[in-house]
């Protein structure tokens, strides 16, 4: 039976007890002596260490610099990154905001000053994806300043004048006139516990926002849907400025049919299949492309360069993106619907159940509880694996670890950390 999210505070006061105690952490909710059962029968005598890893949504990386993690992405033989192309996506999205301004020019200009100004809610400055979609938007708007060589990627505050150092005002020319495009706002959605991509944190900021610059505000782009639509729902909705988030997450794509500009999708359900194939993959002892770029024995099988790519140096699997508008949103309503090239059960008696540890950061993140998890939980059956799902408080990270307690009893893992910089924290329990 598959165990779900741990989601309430007395689970996690009562798993930090008992590995505290020196027990099995809560992960796997039995006594003592049904845990050694479960760690011998999960692991045989396969080390921690050997056991197979990915990382997935957060890549181990330097929050300052992006730089990555190789120490963690070589962490064993078996351990890789899934993801989504984080440039690719953000060019999308600036390039879907600008041919919006450009088609929508005769109206967007709310005050018809000249000067179409936008909003920016910035997800997480330490965040590479979130990073790569700040600078998206302002390359392709134009309001972009490079700085030792990379685009600023840094909240401006306010900047109703034009003034600021992180930003500069931008021009689009539609028709032989051109307009000023200008970055009036932006800041990180971080709320008072510390948690990033913060909806709430984003609904109160474009109040803020409105009510400080009105009609100046003719778009909202964000680094997410889950910010996007709690500023729509806030303000944006009522006075018909559109709002760009990412993600594809259902309300939004739903929303596109009542004003909501656009999103991107990530192609979560791609993203899904491979985090669970490639511990498949690693725990049938098979290589790594089998049923992702080579069709399995059941016939699943992915287009390389249309569904995903693969960079060998970073050890990462990056699926594609795709730009979700008023012209094809109805494609994207069921954003947990599987993949049909992907979507063919295994056979058991060739691909024995295993356990698999798996956590999601925060457990109250729209994108990954609305939508990564419930294909994950499609997938796992699919795939024949009995996943542990995890679910932490999106701000500490030992929230999390501290009910790993008892690694021994899982033969894979798959982990999604708060924060990038904070691989060694998962690594050194399995290294024990």
């Amino acid at each position: 039976m598959r165990k779900k999210i741990l989601m309430t505070a007395m689970a996690a006061v009562l798993a930090m007890s008992m590995a505290a105690c020196g027990s099995s952490g809560g992960s796997t909710g039995g006594s003592e002596g049904d845990t050694g059962a479960a760690q011998q029968e999960a692991s045989g005598t396969s080390a921690n260490k050997d056991k197979p890893l990915v990382w997935f949504n957060r890549q181990p990386s330097n929050s300052s610099t992006g730089e990555l993690d190789m120490t963690a992405l070589n962490f064993n033989d078996n351990t890789y990154y899934v993801g989504f192309d984080a440039n690719q996506g953000a060019d999308l999205q600036g390039t879907m905001i600008k041919e919006y301004i450009e088609k929508n020019i005769d109206t967007i200009d709310r005050n018809g000053d000249g000067v179409i100004g936008y909003v920016l809610a910035i997800g997480d400055i330490g965040h590479n994806d979130s990073i790569a979609r700040t600078r998206g938007v302002r390359k392709a708007l134009g309001t972009a300043v490079e700085e030792n060589g990379a685009i600023n990627s840094s909240p401006v505050g306010t900047n109703t004048d034009g003034s600021a150092t992180a930003v500069k005002d931008g021009e689009i020319e539609v028709n032989g006139q051109t307009y000023v495009v200008r970055e009036l706002a932006s800041q990180e959605m971080k709320n008072s516990a510390g948690a990033t991509w913060d909806a709430a944190t984003a609904g109160n900021a474009v109040g803020t926002w409105a009510s400080s610059f009105g009609d100046q505000i003719d778009v909202i782009a964000s680094n997410n849907d889950g910010m996007g639509m709690s500023m729509f729902n806030a303000w944006s909705k009522d006075n018909q400025v559109p709002t760009f988030g990412y993600d594809a997450n259902s309300d939004a794509v739903a929303a596109i049919a009542e004003g909501y500009g656009g999103t991107i999708s990530q192609h979560a359900d791609v993203q899904a299949y491979l985090t669970l194939r490639v511990l498949r993959n690693a725990l049938d002892g098979v290589d790594v492309n089998t049923g992702i770029s080579t069709a399995d024995d059941a016939g699943n099988v992915l287009q390389e360069g249309v569904d995903y790519a693969y960079n060998a140096d970073e050890r990462s699997f990056y699926a594609l993106n795709l730009a979700v508008t008023a012209d094809n949103y109805q494609e994207f309503t069921d954003s947990t619907k599987i993949y049909e090239p992907v979507s063919a059960q295994l056979d058991e008696g060739a691909h024995a159940t295993k356990k698999v540890w798996l956590n999601i950061y925060n457990a109250a993140d729209n994108f990954l509880s609305s939508t990564y998890q419930p294909l994950l939980e499609q997938y796992d059956d699919l795939l024949n694996l009995d996943v542990e799902y995890i679910g932490g408080d999106g701000q500490t990270e030992s929230n999390i670890t501290n009910r790993l307690g008892n690694p021994g009893a899982y033969d894979a893992f798959a982990i999604n950390m708060v924060k990038t910089d904070n691989a060694a924290s998962y690594t050194s329990i399995l290294s024990q």
